[in-house]
């Protein structure tokens, strides 16, 4: 028993970071919903599952490399969350393959869409032609989010977490300086104050970080 207690020590602590970095991410499970969330699951398990078995590395070191990756991680997140560069480095950001019912054929290409898997995720969506798509948008998890001509009653997220979302605000003809002022005429002191504003049916509908308006 005395042989295996380091690896069952060693076992314990990596089942423990697991759970603090999941509750600490705010996520239920494992199931990644970016780019940074697979990378997270590959190097965790890799630092788990090559330490427990190697006698040279001691629990305080492994510790350690646990509590150094936590932190790397909680700073990434961070970063993520206040600053939108940072954002779409990490986590990339959408990508729009068709507007105004033209295929942008260069970014399929880049981005490794076939003809016919455009088609596929249009007929999965219930569109068979092209031209009847007013913005088709691939998102950071390979989903292709589409908007039809006429359609009225989609919600547009053009601030999230604090940062305004451009692609939005040229797809509704409108700039930055307009977002602006709508959230000041909200009462709030910018944009950086808003968790999340939805734009619908040509209104804007925000929801800020805190109860408290300015």
């Amino acid at each position: 028993m005395q042989l295996y207690s380091p690896i069952i020590i060693k076992l314990g602590l990596g089942i423990i970071c697991l759970i603090i970095q999941i509750n600490l991410m705010g996520k239920g499970n494992l199931a990644p919903s970016s780019a940074m969330d697979q990378v997270q699951n590959y190097v965790l398990g890799g630092i788990i599952g090559g330490v427990i078995y190697n006698d040279s590395i001691s629990v305080l070191q492994f510790v350690l490399v646990l509590i150094i990756w936590t932190l790397l991680v909680l700073t990434v997140k961070f970063a993520k969350e206040h600053n939108r560069y940072v954002k779409y480095i990490v986590d990339g950001r959408p990508i729009t393959l068709i507007k105004d019912g033209k295929v942008d054929v260069n970014e399929c290409l880049r981005c490794g869409i076939s003809a016919n898997e455009l088609m596929f995720k249009l007929r999965a969506n219930a569109i068979y032609e092209v031209e009847n798509v007013k913005r088709a948008v691939l998102e950071q998890n390979g989903q292709l989010t589409m908007i039809e001509f006429g359609d009225e009653s989609i919600r547009y997220p053009i601030i999230v977490d604090g940062q305004a979302n451009y692609d939005v605000l040229e797809l509704i003809n409108k700039d930055i300086e307009w977002l602006a002022e709508q959230v000041q005429n909200e009462e709030y002191k910018g944009i950086n104050e808003i968790y999340l504003g939805e734009y619908l049916s040509g209104k804007l509908k925000l929801y800020g970080y805190e109860q408290n308006k300015a």
